[in-house]
């Protein structure tokens, strides 16, 4: 059975893509959870993967690291699934605005960390941040009126580009970021989804946590 290492789930947005793509698509696995921010954390990541981070897939003797190099391999290890569009235009968008997420939006990460746990006061929104949302909120609006097909999600099903955006979905919830009406629709989609409120039940109960994660952000409400 493959197994997936990942973090608190409270906390770890990269562990959280590639669960959502497991999970939704019913494929089996276990996972392990390394606490994150502990003095044998990176030692224990390092017992699964060379770069002493999660999430790591293991398939027998098959390592894989980095969240969308595990959305990827699923991906051609079950073909039947449609973890990417079947559509080749959608596909091709899909993954193009995955790898965005992947590799940008250093503004809207530093400024509003993922924490499942609680609801902040709307940060200053500098203008990084705001280019941060915007760009954000476009893709959301370009591939839902090119691909959506009036459904839900980015491409009408639920996709690994849902998966690769959900951290995103929650950063703008929990920090009370300002959004257009059709973003609102979308994030409540996913907010929704039964792979993510599974994730987000299991990460209320984790009897793991770090006070300082959210530093400098005002609270509102905690769920933990």
């Amino acid at each position: 059975m493959l197994k997936l290492v990942i973090g608190n789930k409270l906390y770890s947005s990269w562990s959280l893509r590639p669960w959502m793509v497991l999970s939704h698509f019913a494929i089996p696995f276990e996972e392990e959870i390394i606490p994150l921010r502990t003095p044998d954390s990176r030692g224990r990541m390092l017992e699964f993967s060379p770069s002493g981070k999660v999430p790591t897939l293991i398939d027998g003797d098959v390592t894989v690291w980095e969240s969308l190099a595990i959305i990827e391999y699923l991906a051609e290890k079950f073909p039947d699934l449609a973890i990417w569009p079947r559509n080749s235009n959608a596909r091709a968008h899909a993954r193009a605005v995955s790898n965005e997420m992947h590799s940008g939006f250093q503004a809207l990460r530093q400024a509003c960390p993922m924490h499942l746990g609680a609801r902040f006061a709307t940060p200053e929104i500098t203008e990084p941040l705001q280019a941060a949302i915007d760009r954000v909120e476009d893709i959301w609006s370009e591939a839902r009126n090119r691909f959506g097909g009036g459904q839900p999600f980015l491409y009408g099903a639920f996709s690994a580009a849902d998966a690769m955006y959900a951290p995103v979905v929650t950063r703008f919830d929990s920090y009370q970021i300002p959004v257009r009406e059709a973003t609102r629709a979308y994030m409540d989609a996913v907010l929704a989804h039964p792979p993510f409120v599974a994730w987000r039940d299991a990460a209320h109960a984790e009897p793991w946590s770090i006070p300082d994660y959210a530093a400098g952000h005002t609270l509102v409400e905690s769920f933990v």
